[in-house]
């Protein structure tokens, strides 16, 4: 079981839960701090890190240049204080430090996210990425050729004459499926994750690139453990379809259809985004959590009532409607996780909470759903694994270097 951010609907983590397996930290997500905001048919599609790193800044509704607002203490030592020093590590970049717009996404992400709070964001709400103004528009058709042809055509922008609106998007769950780390194994005989769909692998926030490797790394690793209990359990018995229980399912899956007058699925969508961005976003807050999962709970009694039209074949309104099921249920389990952890870490912010809380550095939240007939979400603590002595020795060699 793997999983694709790209039209993520986050089948994979709803499906392990109802098989019975467990999922680990959900409150942790990454907003990617560049995605397209306009049109709307557009909005969330990414804008590649490469524009900020061949020379793009980013500016609010005044024109300034707000990242330098925005650099925190941790990042000083190895952060541009001004334009110019910043400006001159384009061009060399072993005697100058990099622009604050090169912070870490969840730096970066959260000072666009502020601004546009404070009024000072675009017209479209997000904030400018301003490549335009700093380099011809050979360099830029030459360097950044698929954002170029990107803005062209989905939103009639020219990225060489003008600036592109922005702003953050949902684009990593690091929380997941708890698993073996060393075969990939949930705690479902049989059923393996890996990728964006298990958890832990990359704790409360993913760096740049290193899905990759884990996929190759741990892909590997579930791939060949799956492979072995196949073969372990090739002449034992083997757990059997009740023929039951799958014509239940497909009358489930039918029913939008012979609803007359019910919820389009695209409204509840809409909704359900909607919840998740203005009470579930970058900043989180008790109040604002308490009341998602209120809104989640509503809309998933409304999806009791969903109504489709037309056939079966090629029905993206069906489709949604069978989506829909396992969009509530992810939704659900990390608006419960991130209000529970009470601190700041990583993808999780919480303003109410602004800093990280060494008691939580001990535990993990596990979710899981113990009754697959109501649906209902339970969360409990478990221990953090402790860190193997080599591994700590390591950590510290390189807090020290750094």
């Amino acid at each position: 079981m793997t999983s694709n951010s790209w039209e993520y609907t986050g089948d994979g983590h709803a499906l392990a839960m109802r098989t019975g397996a467990s999922l680990l930290n959900m409150e942790f997500v990454q907003f990617h701090p560049t995605g397209m905001v306009w049109p709307p048919s557009v909005k969330g599609i990414l804008v590649t890190e490469s524009v900020r790193g061949d020379g793009g800044v980013l500016r609010n509704s005044e024109g300034n240049r707000f990242m330098f607002d925005y650099i925190p203490e941790y990042f000083k030592s190895e952060t541009a204080e001004t334009e110019e020093e910043g400006d001159r590590w384009y061009d060399d970049k072993k005697n100058n430090r990099r622009p604050p717009e090169l912070l870490p996404r969840d730096e970066v992400a959260r000072a666009i996210n502020t601004e546009i709070k404070a009024g000072r964001g675009s017209p479209h709400g997000g904030v400018f990425l301003d490549i335009a103004s700093r380099r011809t528009p050979e360099f830029i058709k030459r360097r950044l050729p698929s954002m170029y042809h990107q803005f062209k055509e989905l939103a009639d922008v020219d990225i060489t004459a003008e600036p592109m609106e922005i702003g953050p998007t949902c684009h990593y769950v690091m929380g997941g499926v708890e698993v073996d780390a060393d075969t990939g194994a949930s705690k479902v005989d049989g059923l393996y994750a890996v990728g964006e769909v298990a958890g832990g692998m990359h704790g409360s926030n993913r760096l740049g690139g290193n899905s990759l490797s884990d996929l190759l790394v741990f892909g590997c690793r579930a791939g060949l453990n799956a492979a072995y209990h196949a073969e372990r359990t090739k002449d034992t018995a083997r757990p059997q379809v009740d023929g039951d229980e799958v014509k239940a399912a497909a009358q489930r899956a039918l029913a939008p259809f012979s609803h007359e007058g019910g919820e389009n699925p695209y409204t509840i969508q809409h909704d359900l985004q909607d919840v998740m961005q203005r009470l579930v976003g970058i900043i989180r807050t008790a109040d604002e959590l308490t009341e998602s999962l209120k809104e989640i709970e509503s809309l998933k009694e409304r999806t009791e009532n969903l109504a489709v039209e037309g056939h079966r074949q090629y029905n993206p309104g069906w489709h949604l409607a069978l989506d829909l099921v396992n969009m509530l249920t992810v939704s659900e389990c990390i608006a419960t996780a991130a209000l529970e952890r009470t601190e700041s870490r990583g993808g999780h912010s919480r303003d109410d909470f602004p800093g990280p809380d060494d008691s939580w550095a001990t535990k993990n939240l596990v979710l899981t759903m113990p009754d697959r007939a109501n649906g209902r979400v339970q969360l409990d603590h478990q221990p953090l694994p402790v860190m193997p002595d080599e591994l700590k020795t390591l950590f510290d060699t390189q807090s020290e270097v750094r």
